[in-house]
């Protein structure tokens, strides 16, 4: 059996513990998790106890994030790490360009090099903020061909948020096993411990890196208690560990830049936890869209799955928005989205289909392509799409053949130099608005 067979048949196999934000607890052997208390004078087993904090001792409740490991050696037993190459990954503050008021498109990546696996994979496009300041985001893309064989990785700077557009992953993490399909989104928190296998001979896709507040699911308001992406279709994973007595190279991202120490085990040995500091999987297709079914449609913020507060409220240091399928009714309205400028900066993936504002096909807005519309430059439709929809019959529309999302960001995303110069960014983005003629007749 192929590796790639056996990964699948993993997956396939895989259980979850449901719940957004809840206190999961779960063991891979009966008798492994304490109970009354986390930190027993002799932890079960003869295993070890660990807290894993992703917020600081004192914020309050609703806002603290932790998870207590039992595991079969402690963290802190390794070497001492040493730097190494950063390859394609890059991290604020983006100092290497400035940031550009212009629209930038770009095809998707290129196929990777032969043995590329999901680590050697990524390319960063930009971001902004100061990672050692824990604010601001990163954009990245991935492709991959290979599995993580003897190789794990952690990111100190923040947590991850993976949007897989070709290819499926097996994500083996210190706290159990996530099967990450194209139309699922898997969330990683910051300094849990993962490797990526492979579902399919090659994987792709988009990651968000969050250096500020973890994501959260957005308050409802006036919407009420149901409606956008519900608590319950986020799965965490259930205790999975490995006893393995083989060199294991452990890579940190750590203030920028990746940093390795070789164990002399795996340190995916969590036998059991508890807590909610806690990789998740989400099915995009089940969130749950709210629109108008009356006139005009409501802005984009509708459709936001999970959100990273700051400091102001209401203004999200990142924001994951999916576009997902829906029926549109609207009377007398422009159904696609509108032309607009905005404070925020968005960055946009498409993950299958077309997007309904851009066109599709070569050259235009493809799955596994971006556009980055910084703030406050203008955008909307392109011209074939708003020649047609303001001629189109208004009867009700079902959207159902594309899914796009968007990271939306408080502030201007740099492009690193690469992104800058790719061979894959689209020249001549801003042509597609060309055309676009004076109607005014007064």
């Amino acid at each position: 059996m192929s590796g790639i067979e056996q990964a699948r048949k993993t997956a396939e196999a895989l259980a979850h513990s449901p719940g957004f934000g809840n206190e999961h607890s779960s063991e891979a052997v009966a008798g492994a998790l304490p109970q009354g208390r986390n930190s027993p004078q002799r932890a079960p087993l003869g295993l070890y106890a660990e807290q894993l904090s992703g917020s600081a001792f004192t914020e309050p409740r609703a806002h603290n994030r932790r998870s207590w490991l039992y595991r079969i050696r402690p963290s802190a037993a390794h070497p001492p790490f040493v730097r190494i190459d950063n390859g394609a990954v890059r991290t604020a503050p983006f100092t290497e360009s400035v940031p550009d008021p212009n629209r930038l498109r770009w095809d998707p990546l290129p196929d990777p090099a032969p043995g590329t696996d999901f680590l050697a994979g990524l390319w960063t496009l930009g971001g902004n903020g100061d990672a050692t300041q824990r604010t601001g985001m990163a954009v990245h893309l991935y492709h991959a061909n290979t599995a993580m064989t003897d190789r794990v990785f952690s990111d100190s700077d923040g947590e991850l948020l993976i949007v897989p557009e070709r290819g499926g992953l097996l994500l083996r993490t210190e706290l159990g096993l996530l099967r990450a399909e194209p139309g699922h989104i898997a969330l990683i928190p910051r300094g849990v411990r993962f490797r990526v296998d492979l579902l399919d001979d090659s994987a792709r896709g988009y990651v968000c890196e969050n250096y500020g507040q973890p994501f959260t699911l957005p308050d409802l308001g006036p919407i009420g208690a149901n409606g956008l992406a519900n608590a319950r279709d986020f799965l965490a994973p259930v205790a999975a560990y490995e006893d393995t007595d083989r060199p294991v190279q452990v890579i940190n991202k750590f203030c920028g830049n990746l940093w390795s120490a070789t164990y002399d085990h795996s340190p995916l040995d969590v036998v059991a936890w508890h807590g909610n500091h806690t990789p998740y999987v989400y099915d995009l297709h089940r969130f749950n869209v709210i629109g108008s079914i009356s006139y005009d449609h409501p802005d984009p913020s509708i459709f936001t799955v999970l959100t990273s507060p700051s400091d102001t409220p209401g203004l999200a240091g990142v924001d994951f928005v999916v576009f997902a399928p829906r029926w549109l009714v609207g009377e007398d309205t422009f159904r696609p989205p509108y032309f607009h400028r905005n404070v925020m900066s968005e960055y946009m993936g498409l993950i299958e289909g077309a997007y309904d504002a851009k066109t599709a096909g070569r050259g235009g807005f493809v799955p596994g392509g971006g556009s980055l519309h910084n703030m406050m430059s203008a955008h909307g439709p392109d011209r074939e799409t708003f020649d047609r929809a303001s001629a189109a019959e208004l009867k009700p529309q079902k959207i159902d053949d594309g899914l796009a999302f968007m990271f939306e960001t408080r502030w201007p995303v740099t492009a690193t130099g690469q992104a800058a110069t790719a061979d894959h960014l689209q020249r001549g983005y801003d042509g597609v608005w060309q055309g676009l003629e004076r109607n005014f007749r007064p």
